[in-house]
């Protein structure tokens, strides 16, 4: 029997134990038919990976009892994907696949030309959460509320560098940008923000080039939805800076699993 991979909340050493939310009893008892001592794949974000086995406490609660470490924490790019909403499908589509493409903090930004009024950040996460899991990776980014792009640049963190995706042109082409960063530019923390689908107003990005360490990329000739662009632009920041240039690391290999969003 495959392990299901969960992400838990509580701290993870071998012997203890962690609390199952009601969905995921409900996902692995009603989804996936797994009898109690089914074998489990744990991660918190924080001590790695553990094998873990399911354990019934009553007929609509179990824990995973921890057993041994499968895999060490390890650090991970720290870059965040600051992006203009865009509608629900949409939205939920780039919460997935940013976490799939290893981003640590996925922030919607407000605009003058955002359309979408509200942002659910409990179904991103949620999404964050299920694509982390099946992705074998060892953290779930950070889902943060929405702000103003004013007050996101207002209080930019220092030493943190910004990509900014041009719809204007005025950017070289984003490879060649990132090619030729010094090893500081590389070594640091970075963010990519893309604009809504009406682009950014003129007052937007005349702020965001006031950012110290901020940079211009073009996406190519054609003209790119906001998802298309966000994921884009992600892809190649890890290409080039990020963690896909390291060899492929051996994962756990037991874990054949899936979660549906219901």
């Amino acid at each position: 029997m495959s392990a299901a991979r969960l992400f838990v909340e509580a701290d993870l050493a071998a012997g203890g134990e962690a609390p199952l939310d009601d969905a995921q009893v409900h996902y692995l008892r009603n989804v996936m038919r797994r009898p109690d001592g089914a074998p489990l794949l744990l991660f918190n974000g924080r001590d790695g990976e553990w094998r873990g086995t399911l354990s019934a406490r009553g007929k609509k609660s179990a824990v995973a009892e921890v057993g041994e470490r499968t895999r060490e924490q390890v650090p991970e790019p720290d870059v965040w994907l600051c992006f203009a909403p865009v509608k629900r499908a949409r939205i939920d589509y780039i919460a997935e696949k940013a976490t799939e493409l290893g981003a640590s903090v996925l922030q919607p930004v407000v605009t003058r030309h955002t359309a979408v009024e509200r942002v659910n950040t409990g179904r991103l996460r949620a999404n964050a959460v299920e694509a982390a899991e099946q992705t074998e990776r060892l953290t779930v980014p950070e889902v943060r509320e929405p702000i103003d792009l004013g007050k996101l640049l207002d209080t930019w963190p220092a030493g943190r560098r910004l990509m900014m995706c041009d719809e204007t042109g005025g950017g070289p082409p984003i490879a060649e940008a990132l090619s030729r960063l010094d090893d500081a530019a590389r070594a640091a923390p970075w963010a990519i923000v893309i604009g809504p689908e009406g682009g950014f107003a003129e007052a937007e990005l005349q702020a965001l080039r006031r950012i110290r360490d901020v940079m211009s990329v073009g996406l190519g000739p054609r003209i790119l939805r906001a998802d298309t662009a966000a994921l884009a632009a992600l892809a190649c920041w890890q290409a080039l800076l990020g963690d896909w240039r390291r060899p492929t690391p051996r994962l756990s290999g037991d874990y054949r699993g899936s979660r549906v969003t219901v």
